[in-house]
């Protein structure tokens, strides 16, 4: 997606078809300026090539629930990544390679992961506990066909479809992890197009949060 002088990727953080289009697009259009969908503990995690163990500290620094969370959403990610034969996050960090490689500068637009764990912990309801139990044991021990290919990109109305799903499922979750993100998300790239109107921006964030951050920007 294309506005003013920044350019939007949606990715799938372990479809091999988004770390193509990310090698594709910095490539073809060398932008000055690469804004990715990471904080700075994220990033300075994916880059590491130690694997951080969950503590006590960590519980206390999250919230049980964020924690909790966490833990579980990595441990998905991670298990249909190996499905696919591609590291959670991959696009990202060759993003962050290819930025390096080309001398662009690199811009973190995303939330403190600590941030959102402790929202997730404070906001998350009792119904909500309920349903991400049930949807958990779902996972585990019935077997649901996928609407969608794990390598590619899911398009754009079965992204809507995904999100009004996890809206009416998980409100408090999807205003912590989508509303306030995009919000944070469109904000930051507004202050970056505003201080460098003839510099090339491109932004790669997941896809579920392209339309949203798009309407903000228009709106500002």
């Amino acid at each position: 997606m294309q506005y003013k002088n920044l350019s939007i990727i949606g990715t799938s953080h372990i479809a091999k078809q988004s770390m193509d289009e990310v090698t594709h697009k910095i490539e073809a259009l060398l932008p000055d300026i690469v804004a990715i969908e990471l904080d700075k503990n994220r990033f300075n995690a994916l880059l590491s090539e130690s694997k951080h163990k969950p503590t006590w500290r960590d519980i206390k620094r999250y919230g049980i629930k964020g924690f909790i969370f966490a833990s579980i959403g990595a441990w998905a990610e991670k298990r249909l990544g190996e499905q696919v034969g591609s590291a959670p996050g991959g696009e990202m960090k060759r993003a962050v390679e290819l930025a390096r490689k080309h001398g662009l500068k690199i811009a973190l637009i995303d939330e403190d992961i600590e941030k959102i764990l402790h929202k997730i912990s404070s906001s998350m309801k009792w119904r909500e506990k309920f349903n991400f139990l049930v949807d958990i044991f779902k996972s585990l021990f019935t077997k649901q066909k996928l609407e969608f290919d794990l390598r590619k990109v899911p398009e754009e109305e079965l992204i809507s479809k995904l999100l009004r799903q996890v809206k009416k499922r998980y409100p408090s979750l999807y205003k912590v992890l989508i509303t306030d993100r995009n919000k944070l998300m469109a904000s930051r790239l507004s202050y970056l197009m505003e201080k460098n109107p003839d510099k090339k921006i491109l932004a790669i964030v997941g896809a579920g949060h392209v339309d949203g951050i798009m309407r903000m920007l228009k709106s500002y």
